[in-house]
C-alpha cells in the first residue's frame, strides 16, 4: 500500500507530466467524463438518438482538425483507418460494459 509520501510523489509526477502535455490513464478518463457530462446535460433537451450523432460529428471534426493542423497528417485514408480501428475497439469495450445496462 502506498504511503502518503509515495501517493504525493505519484500525484506530483502526474501533475508534472500533465503540465508537459502527457495524459495518463486517470487524466484520460477524467477528460472523457467531462465530455460525457456535457452530453448528459444536453440530453435533458435533445433526444439521445440525435445527440449521439452530434457528438460523433464533433469528435470527427476535432480529430480532422488535430490531424491536419497539429499532426500534419498527409495520408488521410491511413489516418481514417487508424481512427476507425480505435473507435471500433472503444465501442466494443463499452458495449461489453455491464454497468451501462439499463436499470431494471
Amino acid at each position: 500500500m502506498d504511503t502518503p509520501e509515495q501517493d504525493r510523489k505519484n500525484r506530483q509526477t502526474r501533475r508534472a507530466e500533465r503540465s508537459e502535455g502527457v495524459l495518463d490513464t486517470m487524466g484520460f478518463l477524467k477528460v472523457a467524463d467531462k465530455f460525457i457530462d456535457v452530453a448528459n446535460r444536453e440530453n435533458a433537451r435533445v433526444k439521445a438518438t440525435d445527440l449521439h450523432m452530434a457528438f460523433l460529428y464533433a469528435a470527427a471534426r476535432y480529430n480532422a482538425y488535430v490531424a491536419k493542423t497539429v499532426m500534419n497528417v498527409d495520408e488521410h485514408e491511413k489516418f481514417v483507418a487508424h481512427m476507425v480501428k480505435q473507435y471500433q475497439e472503444m465501442l466494443r469495450q463499452n458495449l461489453a460494459d455491464d454497468t451501462l445496462e439499463p436499470p431494471g
